[in-house]
């Protein structure tokens, strides 16, 4: 799925799908744990196991071979396609088909809730407010229950990145 430096979509869409596993760009991962949680899986009776992998996740050192992508015209690094990599590597060390999904755009293109089109219709409100009062420069943002008009720059100093508490919180869960 998304996510090329930081895995908020991977995280939420993993706990909110049920997966078994999920990969994120802020910490490598162990293909021996991925290995063993698929192979306790199959032990158990299953016959499947769904890994939500980021598209920045990566490996831990020596856990497999992992080469970095090329550089793209503006400097970023091209991302390789880890999520096929890891079936190829999760294949060849279980024995079982692994079969990758890449969800493309697709992943972009979910039915909105209710709570969405709300809260996009009050952003687009208060965009509207902010042109018509010359505020540009800005963005709306969510703030608990408040819209807030945010810098442009105060939005993009800082990547948010999940939190390593987060993590630890999906991981209980499987």
């Amino acid at each position: 799925v998304m996510g090329r430096h930081a895995g908020w979509i991977a995280l939420e869409s993993g706990m909110a799908g049920g997966a078994h596993g999920i990969c994120l760009p802020e910490r490598p991962f162990q293909v021996d744990d991925l290995v063993k949680m698929v192979e306790e899986r199959f032990a158990r009776g299953k016959k499947f196991a769904v890994i939500c992998v980021a598209e920045g996740a990566h490996p831990a050192e020596g856990s497999m071979p992992y080469a970095k992508g090329e550089i793209d015209q503006y400097g970023h690094e091209r991302f390789q396609g880890i999520g096929n990599r890891l079936a190829i590597e999760l294949e060849t060390r279980l024995g079982k088909e692994a079969r990758p999904v890449i969800l493309g755009h697709v992943q972009r293109g979910g039915t909105p809730t209710a709570y969405d089109r709300v809260l996009a219709t009050r952003f687009g409100w208060h965009a509207v407010e902010a042109v018509h009062r010359g505020d540009f420069g800005r963005m709306t943002a969510l703030r608990g229950n408040d819209i807030a008009m945010v810098p442009l720059a105060d939005a993009v100093t800082q990547l948010k990145r999940v939190p390593t508490e987060r993590m630890y919180e999906a991981e209980s869960v499987f």
